[in-house]
């Protein structure tokens, strides 16, 4: 399958922007027609995980409805308005002897995605791929099955109209652990492999695959309340970070505020936490002020040691107080999975401090870590949050699924 993806990818190659556009917008008003189609599927996929009791975070992840797709059709039809990356001349320059070196954006080739009831990202990668001239092999779970399958027919009849082989966007769904084990054996065969999901699966496939892996990471979140933040201000990006969508990777884990402003913030804090139905692990003195707080209904729990370093997907927060801006940076870089940090404060010397010293792919101020997300950052798409710092870090969207080769034009000089 690699292989045929490989012949398909060449051909893709070739291809003009113009061609590359027309396609992602066929799918993008495939999408449209069929969506109710692709929306009964997933409520079949739903159903099931329901009935298995998947947690709401993760039944939140894999709901793919009507809205949803037509969302998702959008988001190709971005993707097919961007600048074609292909062909970009990275840097360009010429030598004393007359030899002109220009380094430009080629495709990666064959990339292979393993993700996990989140059949959006089916879409968002099928059209990534498709603009910047990549082939794609898919798993994406179990859990979503019955959703990306229908997704996959749909892309696959779009393909053959446009003159295309399917073999383009395939999936190993079918073959089950095994078509991962085969993906992850296949250096030479797939380029690049991309895992996207909890932290389990992706240590899985960063350890055994020796097909080379750009990693997403899980989001272990954090927002810092400093000593100077607007505190009116502090309290609705909180809960937006927290809640709005609890099952997602930019979604804020843990919340670390400065000693001086904690007695003042927490109670009131408190109150919309009780009101948004989050449950808090506290560490010591941020338990003792939350339980002074007279809210009667907010749940609050002591901390662990083990809660620093989890990404709980739920509406749970870990809540720590912090005697310095110094200890909040060395707390974050200790326990952080490297995705997105927030640092709340009106101070400017804090600012550059956090900013300059957080080891994190996204650093927002005064803001939500919420807007951590390819779309948001003008992508159209993303094929993930890349956590590590090789190639690609942060949102993933066209230029970093692209790598460059050199082209060198000469006029007969030769090496002395």
């Amino acid at each position: 399958m690699a292989d045929a993806a490989a012949r398909a990818q060449a051909e893709l190659g070739r291809a003009n922007g113009e061609t590359r556009n027309e396609l992602l917008l066929a799918l993008a008003d495939a999408l449209d027609e069929h969506a109710d189609q692709i929306a009964a599927a997933n409520e079949l996929d739903m159903q099931a995980a329901f009935d298995s009791g998947m947690d709401k975070g993760r039944l939140d992840r894999l709901r793919f409805d009507a809205s949803r797709i037509r969302a998702a059709a959008l988001g190709v039809r971005h993707v097919a308005t961007l600048p074609d990356p292909l062909g970009q001349t990275v840097r360009g320059y010429t030598l004393p002897n007359g030899l002109r070196l220009d380094q430009i954006r080629v495709p990666m080739g064959v990339m292979g995605m393993i993700y996990e009831a989140r059949p959006n990202v089916t879409v968002d990668v099928a059209s990534l791929c498709l603009k910047s001239g990549n082939a794609v092999l898919l798993h994406g779970g179990h859990a979503a099955r019955n959703t990306n399958a229908a997704t996959l027919h749909l892309i696959s009849e779009v393909l053959q109209s446009q003159g295309f082989d399917p073999a383009l966007i395939a999936s190993v769904d079918e073959f089950g652990r095994m078509g991962v084990t085969a993906m992850m054996q296949a250096r030479g065969h797939i380029d690049v492999l991309v895992p996207r999901g909890g932290a389990g699966l992706i240590r899985a496939v960063v350890e055994q695959s020796k097909v080379p892996v750009i990693e997403t990471g899980a989001g272990n979140v954090h927002i810092y309340v400093d000593r100077a933040a607007d505190l009116d201000k502090a309290v609705p990006i909180i809960i937006n970070a927290k809640t709005q969508r609890v099952g997602v990777c930019n979604s804020a884990e843990k919340l670390l505020v400065h000693r001086d402003v904690a007695e003042a913030f927490l109670p009131v804090a408190a109150q919309a936490f009780a009101r948004a139905g989050v449950t808090l692990r506290a560490d010591e003195r941020s338990y003792g002020i939350l339980s002074r707080s007279g809210v009667q209904e907010l749940h609050v729990e002591h901390a662990s040691a083990e809660d620093w370093d989890t990404e709980y997907l739920a509406l749970i927060m870990g809540v720590k107080v912090v005697d310095s801006l110094d200890e909040a940076i060395s707390h974050i870089n200790a326990h952080s999975t490297g995705h997105t940090e927030s640092i709340l404060t009106e101070d400017y010397g804090a600012v550059e401090e956090f900013t300059a010293r957080i080891d994190s792919a996204v650093v927002m101020v005064n803001a939500s870590t919420r807007f951590t997300d390819g779309g948001v950052f003008g992508f159209g798409a993303e094929l993930g949050i890349s956590t590590q710092k090789m190639h690609a870090r942060g949102p993933m969207g066209l230029q970093e699924m692209t790598t460059t080769k050199w082209i060198g034009y000469g006029n007969g000089q030769v090496r002395p």
